[in-house]
C-alpha cells in the first residue's frame, strides 16, 4: 500500500524524533521472515524498550539527517528493519542479536553508535555493554570497596584481641 505525502512526512518525523534521542541503532535485513516472526521480534523489542520499525530507505535517509546516525545514510540498502535503543546503548543490539541467533533469515547489516557506523560483527561488542542496572551495581561495588576495606582494617585489632583473649581462656584450666 502506497503512503500519501502526509503519511510519509509523519513517518520521517517519527523516526527522526526517535533517532534524535536514541543511543544506538541496528539495521537488519528481514527478507524471508514471516509476519508471525516479525510480530514476535516487535514484541521482544517493545519489552526491551527498543523502537523497531520497517521504513523505506529513502524515508530513513531523510529521517537520520541532522542526527548522530547520519553516518548510516549510505548503508541503507535492501529491505531493512531499524532498531533504535532508547534507554540503554546495548538494548537494540541485544534484541536483534538474540533473535538473529534463532532465526537465520534476520541478517544484521550494520550498527551505529556514537556517530559511527560499524559493520555487523560490532553488534557483539555493543550487545555486551552492561544494562543501566548492571552498570550502577558495578559502580556501587567500586565505591563501596574502599569503605568496606577501611571498616575491616579498623575492626581487625579488636577482633584480634578478642581471639587472643579467647585462646588464653581456652588454654587455662578452670579455677
Amino acid at each position: 500500500m502506497a503512503l500519501s505525502f502526509e503519511q510519509k512526512k509523519a513517518v520521517v518525523e517519527e523516526v527522526a524524533e526517535v533517532a534524535r534521542s536514541a543511543h544506538s541503532a541496528v539495521a537488519a535485513e528481514y527478507r524471508g521472515l514471516t509476519v508471525a516472526k516479525m510480530t514476535e521480534l516487535r514484541e521482544k523489542a517493545k519489552q526491551s524498550g527498543v523502537y523497531l520499525r520497517v521504513v523505506r530507505n529513502t524515508l530513513a535517509r531523510r529521517a537520520v539527517e541532522g542526527t548522530e546516525f547520519e553516518c548510516v545514510r549510505d548503508r541503507l540498502r535492501g529491505p531493512l528493519v531499524l532498531a533504535f535503543s532508547r534507554d540503554e546503548p546495548g538494548a537494540a543490539a541485544r534484541v536483534v542479536r538474540d533473535y538473529a541467533k534463532g532465526n537465520d533469515k534476520l541478517i544484521v547489516s550494520f550498527v551505529a553508535f556514537d556517530g559511527k557506523a560499524m559493520d555487523a560483527p560490532a553488534i557483539d561488542q555493543l550487545a555486551s555493554l552492561p544494562t543501566r542496572e548492571e552498570a550502577l551495581a558495578k559502580l556501587a561495588s567500586v565505591l563501596l570497596a574502599p569503605v568496606t576495606k577501611l571498616v575491616r582494617t579498623v575492626a581487625e585489632p579488636h577482633a584480634g584481641l578478642v581471639r587472643v583473649v579467647d585462646a588464653m581462656r581456652a588454654d587455662r584450666p578452670e579455677a
